[in-house]
């Protein structure tokens, strides 16, 4: 079980997401015994931290970013924080 775990964490954010979708119909449908829905309910507490691990974290950059004098993107070093 902890393979499938570590797999797991290398997914993208779209494929973790896609997954909880997927889990969250098989719940709503209503037909999945107890003991199933307890486990798609768990991996799909998982997956939603892990999409909003990965929010995070590219939430982060983007507030570090801002345009040049030509208008392109760039990243700030952590230096230019205090300016």
């Amino acid at each position: 079980m902890s393979p499938r775990k570590s797999q797991a964490g290398d997914e993208s954010f779209e494929q973790s997401l896609g997954k909880l979708e997927q889990i969250v119909e098989r719940l709503e449908q209503g037909d999945v015994p107890l003991e199933e829905s307890l486990r798609l309910y768990e991996e799909g507490v998982v997956l939603s931290r892990r999409c909003a691990e990965k929010l995070q974290q590219v939430e982060l950059v983007l507030k570090r970013l801002e345009r040049d004098v030509d208008g392109n993107l760039k990243l700030l070093d952590d230096d230019t924080d205090e300016a």
